[in-house]
């Protein structure tokens, strides 16, 4: 008998900070985001020469933020790393920013040793408790040999849908303690098939029937494959098309775009809005009732119009959403097996007629007048500016205020997630931490962040790290002293305002300050030439721009419905 000698492998044990940064490399996490403190600096100390870049930021929630945008871009978790006490409590906004819009992200926050765990110390807080009601999953963990499986299913439970945040929280003295375990990257997620054939058969004959059918499509759809998908299905059907904002950019230019009817998500009075309420059926594909709850576009009481959920998730029911079908699988897999099934579906004419005059009062929309006061420049101005100054493959993203409505209604984008918003919570102060993140993740494009001046200053000390980090970006400051979002809908309920103008800033000498460049437009006629210098120059460029909000009341005119021939 052979005996065959098996050869022992020494595993070289290693502390717990050395094997989470192992794990991270393995799985594939390019940046970490974050800011040191004792009870994780153990971390910290790792990553120097790691595979991981390090970013340190300026403020744990902006860490958040930009972690969200890596995970919105790449579809792969960003990573977020602080410390205990106020640096695992800062993060709460950007945690629950990111569970509430589906942008897969990890944090790993510091905590005091165990044994301190259920004292009254220094930086002590129940922080699973804590970060609970913002992530999809948190766990604390209690031995360093766990680290890898903690990792890898931290890791499927933000990327799985639907998407989110979760939270590690790891005691300062597991950091230091050794294990042979070896570092482990995380396995696939095993893909969901398309759904149902004979779901997909009811579905198909449902929009059939359908005298007035509209596509809604929502955040899910700026997948690459999906969007790809949806691009199949209306070059085979003459199927009409409404985004919502999160899915702006998944209608292409050219021939498809005499399909899309426009973007809805607020003050339901727009084209999609219409063609929603009068629609007897709606294809709603990878949609989330966060960013446009169904009784804004089916307020009709019980089953006021058809819907067909085609999602990788079941519905969730609302009263003005009740599917008669579900489809639940891989989204682009299941448009594509849908797709094969409406091959030459047309519009009957009237309703052919119908979507011709909404196409029509959308392009009037878009061509309504911008005159400008001298001293500043109307919303329209600056949109167009910015459309003729940036090519299809920027990528813009947007704060909440006043800008966002414009930029949303008008702004025409061409690629998936290529324009950005905040939906879910509608967040103050995402877009520069999300523009230095887009700036990290899509080297060598345009990348636009647009604010208001109240919104910029929730996050505009990034402006150091998008200097150090060299971030090729441009932020627009849509400059008029005030919360004017909040303003104009006080103004349409109370018919003044309380509570929403603030003091003036020098933005370019602000800019300046933290050795980015800074410009301003002082005249509509000036903002072209000013883009187009902001957009040439390298590394962060913010311009300020006086703004005309006048015409601000007209955001929440009630929808005037028009009658269906």
């Amino acid at each position: 008998m052979v005996v065959t000698a098996r050869r022992l492998v020494r595993r070289v044990p290693a502390t717990g900070a050395n094997l989470l940064v192992g794990c991270l490399e393995k799985s594939g996490i390019e940046y970490v985001f974050g800011i040191p403190g004792a009870k994780i600096d153990a971390v910290f100390d790792a990553l120097v020469g790691a595979g991981s870049r390090l970013v340190v930021c300026r403020h744990e929630q902006n860490a958040a933020f930009m972690a969200a945008a890596v995970g919105r871009l790449t579809g792969q978790p960003g990573v977020v790393l602080v410390t205990s006490g106020p640096g695992t409590s800062n993060l709460a906004t950007g945690l629950a920013t990111a569970t509430t819009e589906g942008d897969p992200v990890i944090a790993f926050a510091g905590a005091v040793p165990r044994a301190d765990r259920l004292k009254r110390t220094h930086q002590s807080m129940d922080s699973v408790g804590l970060l609970r009601a913002v992530c999809k999953f948190t766990w604390e963990v209690g031995d360093v040999a766990a680290l890898p499986e903690v990792v890898s299913n931290a890791y499927r439970a933000a990327t799985t849908s639907p998407r989110g945040a979760v939270a590690v929280i790891l005691p300062q003295d597991l950091l230091g303690d050794t294990t042979s375990e070896p570092p482990a990257g995380t396995p696939d997620v095993p893909p969901l098939g398309a759904a149902p054939p004979e779901a997909i058969d009811r579905a198909a004959d449902a929009v059939r029937r359908a005298r007035t059918p509209v596509v809604l499509l929502g955040a899910r759809t700026g997948d690459p494959a999906a969007a790809e998908a949806v691009r199949g299905l209306m070059s085979r059907t003459g199927l009409p098309v409404v985004e919502t904002f999160q899915a702006a950019g998944v209608v292409p230019r050219g021939d498809l775009e005499g399909r899309f009817l426009g973007r809805v998500g607020l003050f339901r009075n727009q084209p999609g809005d219409e063609a929603l309420a009068q629609a007897d059926l709606v294809l709603a594909i990878g949609y989330d009732h966060v960013e446009y709850a169904p009784g804004l576009w089916n307020p009709g009481p019980g089953a006021g119009v058809e819907i067909v959920h085609l999602d990788d998730g079941p519905a969730e029911i609302d009263n003005r959403y009740r599917p008669s079908v579900e489809l639940r699988g891989d989204v682009a897999a299941t448009v594509t097996e849908l797709a094969d099934r409406l091959d030459g579906l047309t519009l009957a004419p009237g309703a052919a007629a119908r979507v011709a005059r909404l196409r029509a009062r959308l392009a009037d929309l878009d061509a309504a007048p911008d005159e400008s006061r001298p001293d500043r420049v109307h919303p329209l101005r600056i949109v167009r500016a910015l459309r003729e100054a940036v090519d299809d493959d920027a990528t813009v993203v947007c704060d909440i205020g006043s800008h966002y409505i414009w930029m949303a209604r008008h702004f025409r984008t061409y690629r998936p997630r290529g324009l950005l918003f905040s939906d879910g919570q509608q967040t103050l102060g995402v877009a520069l931490p999300w523009a230095v993140a887009t700036a990290l993740v899509r080297p060598g494009h345009k990348v636009v962040s647009v604010s208001g001046d109240g919104g910029f200053l929730f996050s505009a000390m990034e402006l150091e790290t998008a200097v150090r980090v060299g971030a090729d970006l441009t932020h627009l400051v849509w400059r008029d002293g005030a919360y004017d979002m909040v303003a104009f809908q006080e103004r349409l309920k109370y018919g003044r305002t309380s509570g929403v103008d603030f003091g003036p800033i020098d933005m370019v000498r602000f800019a300046e300050s933290f050795g980015a460049t800074g410009m301003r437009a002082t005249s509509a006629d000036e903002l072209p030439a000013v883009l187009r210098q902001a957009l040439g120059t390298p590394g962060p460029v913010v311009v300020d721009i006086p703004v005309d909000y006048s015409d601000n009341e007209s955001l929440g005119e009630v929808l005037r419905l028009e009658s269906f021939e």
